[in-house]
């Protein structure tokens, strides 16, 4: 069959049934990749951490919800954000901080995007985005500027009766 050919019945049935063969192949894909998002509990990759993400106001936050060594134990009280950048909020408990915020998604990229992390260990802001590698697994890369210039941290999905 040459290319300048008009098509024929036989030739259109063969070229509709390949299309509908593509689109079936690659819609449960496609509801697949949408179906990933990083709301739920999730636990970083030292098991020191779990942190809630959640959606508020169109954007993703997370939430830090338990910490294996949540009190001092010189002091028997709660974790202070003392290395905060701001001294008013030096004395604010750990324990329900939120440390993801603006996190929007970016359908180009796959990600969750622009939004920034807080390291309550340095005190410190960085950019952030949040890649889903698989249900279970979640990317949370912080960098200053770019991204190449950053560190990723790789943190695990919980299941809802594990959670706290």
């Amino acid at each position: 069959m040459s290319l300048l050919q008009p098509l024929t019945t036989t030739s259109t049935a063969h070229v509709f049934s390949f299309w509908l063969f593509c689109l079936g192949v690659l819609l449960p894909l496609l509801g697949q990749a949408q179906a990933l998002s990083p709301v739920g509990m999730w636990e970083d990759n030292s098991g020191e951490a779990r942190v809630e993400v959640s959606v508020r106001d169109g954007e993703l936050t997370g939430r830090l919800v338990w910490m294996r060594h949540a009190i001092d134990p010189k002091t028997g009280q709660p974790h202070l954000d003392g290395r905060n950048p701001n001294p008013t909020l030096r004395t604010r408990p750990l324990q329900n901080l939120v440390v993801l915020y603006k996190m929007r998604y970016n359908p180009d990229s796959g990600r969750w995007e622009d939004g920034e992390i807080y390291d309550p260990h340095s005190g410190h802001y960085y950019s952030c985005y949040l890649r889903m590698e698989s249900r279970d697994r979640l990317e949370v890369k912080g960098f200053i500027g770019f991204s190449l210039l950053g560190r990723s941290h790789y943190w695990h999905r919980l299941k809802p009766g594990n959670a706290l």
